[in-house]
């Protein structure tokens, strides 16, 4: 197995049981599907299909032109959103050094390169070189306990009217009390609900969370 710096996790059956995800099937073309079905067998955490059933819904309506990610993994999330929005630019930042090169072959492999900008760093450090007010939609799935610290720079970088959705911020059903938290996750879990509290009271977004997978934040600029 390849040496990830992120814990491993088969998602194929989802991260979180929830009583919609057997309604909630997306649409994917059968080279970006083969390319899931063996990162699920190298157990390596990719979008589950309640998730990507959502992206794929909410996308489609909203027919983004430039798109952020924050957690590329192996790419396949960010080639459903570019199956699904063929007129659209993917920006999507990636620190694992393994993750990347996988993502960037996966991008050639499915002729998606020329519509992607891939950038191996810390999304951090990277989302303070980026435009303001350049993105319609900003998918956030990268470390969940920097979400809180980025918000402020991540609604500079959406355009109003723009989509910023977080992912997993149910945290298993730990944030939400369906499951009970262990210690060494108590920390993670203060900070995701710090995150839902921030976007949630925000005067510039508006937010509503979703009982989607493993839980979405999906917030609006006004």
């Amino acid at each position: 197995m390849t040496d990830f710096t992120y814990a491993h996790k088969n998602t194929h059956e989802g991260e979180r049981a929830t009583k919609t995800a057997p309604f909630n099937k997306p649409q994917i073309e059968e080279e970006i599907q083969a390319l899931r079905l063996n990162a699920f067998k190298k157990e390596i955490p990719v979008s589950d299909d309640e998730t990507l059933c959502f992206l794929q819904t909410f996308l489609a309506a909203l027919k983004p032109e430039n798109v952020l990610e924050l957690g590329t993994a192996v790419g396949l999330s960010g080639a459903v959103m570019l199956q699904t929005c063929p007129y659209a630019h993917l920006t999507t930042v990636e620190r694992d050094g393994n993750f990347y090169k996988s993502a960037t072959e996966n991008f050639e492999k499915l002729d998606l390169s020329g519509r992607v900008t891939a950038i191996l760093g810390d999304a951090g450090e990277e989302i303070e070189k980026l435009p303001e007010n350049q993105f319609d939609f900003i998918f956030l799935d990268c470390a969940k306990v920097q979400y809180i610290k980025y918000l402020p720079r991540l609604k500079k970088l959406l355009k109003h009217g723009g989509v910023l959705v977080a992912d997993d911020v149910l945290l298993f059903g730990y944030v939400t009390g369906e499951a009970e938290v262990p210690k060494k996750r108590r920390m993670l879990v203060t900070h995701v609900k710090e995150y839902l509290s921030a976007v949630t009271t925000d005067k510039e977004l508006y937010t509503s969370v979703l009982d989607i997978g493993n839980g979405v934040a999906m917030s609006v600029k006004k």
